[in-house]
C-alpha cells in the first residue's frame, strides 16, 4: 500500500483561494513590525500567505485581508513596495 503524502493548503487574503502552500507567497510582520515578502516560507514573523499575482495583491488591499492576517495597519508604502517585489517575483 502506498500512502499519499498530504499537501498542505493556504488561503490567499486577497482572492480567498485555497492553494498549495509551495505556489502562494508568504508575507510576514516580524518582531519589530517590518512587513516582508518571504519567499522562503522559513521565516520568522506572522504570516499570510497571498497568490503569485498583483491583482490578489490589489485585492489583499482592497479588502484589507492583509491588514487583518497580519493585525495591524499596513501603510501605502509598504503596499507600493510589495507591489514592486511582486511584479520582479512574476517575471
Amino acid at each position: 500500500m502506498s500512502t499519499k503524502k498530504k499537501v498542505p493548503l493556504r488561503q490567499c487574503v486577497g482572492c480567498g483561494e485555497m492553494k498549495p502552500k509551495k505556489e502562494m507567497v508568504r508575507i510576514i510582520k516580524t518582531a519589530e513590525d517590518e512587513i516582508l515578502m518571504d519567499t522562503t516560507g522559513k521565516k520568522n514573523g506572522r504570516g499570510a500567505y497571498i497568490c503569485k499575482s498583483s491583482a490578489c495583491l490589489t485585492q489583499a488591499r482592497k479588502n484589507r485581508g492583509l491588514e487583518r492576517s497580519l493585525k495591524s495597519p499596513i501603510a501605502p508604502e509598504i503596499y507600493e513596495l510589495l507591489q514592486k517585489e511582486m511584479e520582479a517575483f512574476e517575471e
